[in-house]
């Protein structure tokens, strides 16, 4: 099940700064040019071996995930369920490393989020194993690959609890994962992180489950006002993704926020995930004559659907939200195409805090020179809070680590992370658009 196993030890870097400091963003400004450079595919191997990978603090840190100590055959233990006090009991207790699982899309169409996200965290556990770790005790990371697939997830995490008795989870980025992991943590009372899912049902599914992120109803709003104020538009179509929970819910929630602002939706047109020709439903809604298209959706189709609008002859504003966000974004729709486009995110690498430019330049240090996205600061974001909740709880207990969390009050790459009643991070947004096939900053929403 799944591929293999990393157990992280070691790191780099000064751990979180808990005191707070709004985030404020330049006017203006361009972003450098996200590389697409991504993890070498890995050789062949079977799907289910266990990777022992130590970080020697002497070596130089890019060659940490190039020291593979050992890789055996693991069998995956039948899934039994645990009582909220079992499940972490091995992972807090009597070891000399606090156990904690991530779940993530480092291959499939989802690839390019989990990846960053995934690097994100790596680099703060490594901060926080160099600094002292937590407790007394190193972190130590496994992390293994759902590889953007149905029902991946839930296997997955439920190893994770029945097999490495790991205190908390991390995961996933898209919502439709951390929808199917959330209620396998919640049943067995491990607190779940999410990085980055934004529909707000991932955390309604029980007081186990948080996030670091902001969520689709503030993001609908936004895109909405945007829209409406800074876009100047009353007319737009929406064509959004029915076969994720983020694209169908953000088509929701922008829809309500535009029409309660006076704006009407011309029409709406669907699609699903691996589409690959939106020519019908684009000549569609180019009948319409719309003053804006809406896409709530992920970068893979984005991308083809603002470039197969373009070459239809669509030139009007084209906008969505954080599932945009992507290198490929620019690869696949391509420069010239993506003028007068517009989408909402997490965290732009321009910010101007010093937890922010403590982190761009920890990550370009550590990844050879790249530029993080957003889902690298979320992912990086849910590792220093989670440690941050078992240092302030004094125990790697998981409930002890779930009631601490509900307190949390952390500043770290993204911003300032509190949690509401529902477990959910208010959180500001940045709007990004493309000029000249670069990312660049056009301004920032207060939740």
């Amino acid at each position: 099940m799944g591929t293999g196993v990393d157990r992280i030890k070691g790191a780099s870097a000064p751990s979180a700064v808990e005191s707070w400091r709004s985030p404020r963003l330049k006017a203006s400004g361009e972003i450098p040019s996200l590389s697409p450079q991504r993890y070498p595919e890995p050789d062949p191997i079977p799907r289910s071996l266990d990777h022992d990978l130590t970080m020697n603090p002497a070596q130089p840190r890019r060659a940490f995930l190039a020291t593979v100590a050992a890789a055996t055959a693991a069998t995956v233990l039948p899934w039994t369920g645990c009582k909220p006090s079992e499940g972490g009991a091995a992972g807090a207790a009597g070891a000399d490393t606090i156990k904690v699982g991530e779940f993530c899309s480092l291959t499939g169409t989802e690839a390019t989020f989990g990846v960053s996200s995934h690097e994100g965290t790596v680099l703060a556990i490594e901060e926080i194993n160099k600094a002292g770790g937590v407790l007394g005790k190193q972190l130590q990371l496994l992390h293994e690959d759902n590889r953007s697939t149905a029902g991946e997830s839930v296997t997955i995490v439920k190893k994770f609890i029945s097999r490495d008795k790991v205190v908390a989870v991390l995961g996933e980025v898209a919502s439709g994962r951390s929808l199917e992991a959330g209620p396998v943590c919640q049943a067995a009372g491990i607190p779940m992180i999410s990085p980055s899912s934004t529909n707000p049902k991932v955390t309604e599914v029980g007081d186990c489950v948080f996030r670091v992120c902001f969520t689709d109803p503030f993001q609908g709003r936004l895109i909405a006002e945007f829209a409406r104020k800074s876009l100047k538009l009353s007319r737009v179509a929406v064509f959004s993704d029915v076969s994720s929970a983020y694209g169908d819910g953000l088509r929701q929630y922008f829809s309500d926020a535009f029409t309660a602002a006076g704006g009407q939706i011309v029409v709406q047109q669907k699609y699903s995930s691996k589409d690959k020709d939106f020519k019908a439903q684009l000549t569609a809604i180019k009948a319409t004559n719309p003053e804006g298209i809406c896409v709530p959706g992920y970068y893979n189709e984005v991308g083809l659907i603002v470039k197969q609008a373009r070459e239809l002859g669509i030139t009007v504003p084209m906008f969505g939200g954080d599932g945009w966000e992507a290198p490929e974004l620019i690869q696949i729709a391509g420069g010239e195409a993506l003028k007068n486009t517009y989408y909402s995110t997490h965290f732009s690498p321009i910010q101007d805090t010093p937890e922010a430019k403590l982190f761009v330049a920890a990550y370009k240090a550590r990844y050879q020179g790249k530029t993080p996205d957003a889902m690298a600061a979320l992912g990086y974001d849910s590792a220093k809070v989670l440690a941050d909740a078992i240092r302030r709880a004094g125990s790697a207990e998981p409930a002890k680590i779930k009631a601490a969390l509900v307190t949390t009050d952390l500043v770290a790459a993204s911003g300032r992370t509190r949690m509401d009643a529902q477990r959910n991070a208010p959180k500001a947004a940045v709007i990004i658009t493309v000029e000249n096939g670069q990312f660049k900053f056009v301004q920032t929403v207060e939740p």
